[in-house]
Parts: structure tokens; C-alpha cells; sequence
């Protein structure tokens, strides 16, 4: 563990200037995401959620973008989770993307809101029939005596839906409605690019940060 503070990494990969990012974020991020996708980086769309429940008590995990466009980032879970009982006490959230190859970090802050159900149920039926029975075999963030109360369930679900599960009624999306974006592009010696981008009424207003 000693070793830890010696890891050094020198980025050099590429640059941000505040004279030629777009005046909307989320073109930026699609040109990024885009990037990433196509230099190959290891699940583009995972993602840290940070959340936080009555107390102020944080929370971290990673989950998977299933949806970004001009309004929101969209992702799934089960509503019952310790990140769904978050969300309905502090509908606030941080989204967090590092894609490591290309020295880059998204940071995103916003409202949350629930999906409609319509859309939840079109994501849900467009899942693996496994992963569908998975949404009901696991009560997600909850204490469970072992592995096999999982694998029971997962048989017992099997037996009840066949391959066609309905999407359970505490399981669907959320989406994130993006007051704050801030991308992070390694540079030399430290001293990284930072271009933070901020909600102001309907325009996002722009500015450089110091590493």
C-alpha cells in the first residue's frame, strides 16, 4: 500500500479550449461519448451514480446510461433500491463518466424524475429474458440469507413467466435533467482543462476552471 502514493501518470492525450467548445453541452458530450465508443473503452455508458438519502448520508455506485438527448440522461433500476429510496426522499443526483484511454471525465448535476411507465415497460421488454427474471428475483439493496434464496428465486420467477416477465411495478428509469456539466480533459503537469458548464434560466453559460 506504501506504493500508492508513488503512482504517477502524465496526461497528454489532448485539449480543451474555451474558445472552441460548443455553446451546448450536450453536443459536447455526444461528440466525447461518440469518441469513446469508437477508441473502444471498456462500457462507455457506465457510469458513477451519486446519490444521497434524508440525512444528507452520500452514496456512490456504478449504473449503466441507457438514453442521453437534449434534455435528460437516462438510466433503469429497481425504484425499492437504496439509490431509488435516495431519489424519492433528495431528487437530486451526480453523474460521473471517466473514460480512462482518452484522459477525460464528464461530471453532470441535475434533477431527477421518474420515466413515464410506458417507457420504462419498452426498455424492460427490450432486455434479455434472464435479465428480465433477474428484475424479480433480486429485492435489490436488501439483507438476504444467502445465494441460493437468489437462485430459488430466479427458478421460481422461471416457472411462473416462462420467457416473457412482465416489468415489475417497482422497477423502471429515471431521468436526469442536467443543471451543471463540467468536462475534464488531463493535460501536463497537472494542470488539466476544466470547462464548466452552468444553467442559467435557458442558457447554458461557460467557464474555464483552475485544476
Amino acid at each position: 500500500m506504501d506504493s500508492i502514493a508513488q503512482l504517477r501518470k502524465n496526461y497528454t492525450f489532448g485539449q480543451l479550449s474555451e474558445t472552441e467548445v460548443p455553446h451546448d453541452p450536450l453536443q459536447l458530450f455526444r461528440l466525447w461519448f461518440d469518441q469513446a465508443v469508437k477508441a473502444e473503452c471498456p462500457e462507455p455508458n457506465a457510469m458513477t451514480l451519486a446519490t444521497a438519502d434524508q440525512a444528507g448520508n452520500p452514496s456512490a455506485r456504478i449504473v449503466l446510461l441507457k438514453g442521453a438527448d437534449e434534455n435528460c440522461f437516462t438510466f433503469f433500476t429497481n425504484y425499492d433500491s437504496q439509490k431509488g429510496q435516495d431519489l424519492a426522499v433528495r431528487p437530486q443526483a451526480a453523474l460521473l463518466f471517466h473514460w480512462h484511454e482518452l484522459e477525460r471525465q464528464v461530471r453532470i448535476q441535475g434533477l431527477v424524475e421518474r420515466v413515464s411507465a410506458a417507457e420504462s415497460d419498452e426498455y424492460f421488454h427490450s432486455r434479455p429474458a434472464a435479465s428480465r427474471i433477474g428484475a424479480w428475483a433480486s429485492p435489490q439493496s436488501a439483507a438476504i440469507p444467502n445465494r441460493e434464496f437468489l437462485e430459488d428465486a430466479e427458478k421460481r420467477f422461471k416457472q411462473e413467466f416462462g420467457d416473457s416477465p412482465p416489468r415489475p411495478d417497482n422497477w423502471g428509469g429515471y431521468r436526469l435533467r442536467p443543471a451543471e456539466i463540467e468536462f475534464w480533459q488531463g493535460r501536463p503537469s497537472r494542470l488539466h482543462d476544466r470547462m464548466h458548464y452552468k444553467l442559467e434560466g435557458t442558457q447554458w453559460q461557460v467557464n474555464r476552471l483552475a485544476p
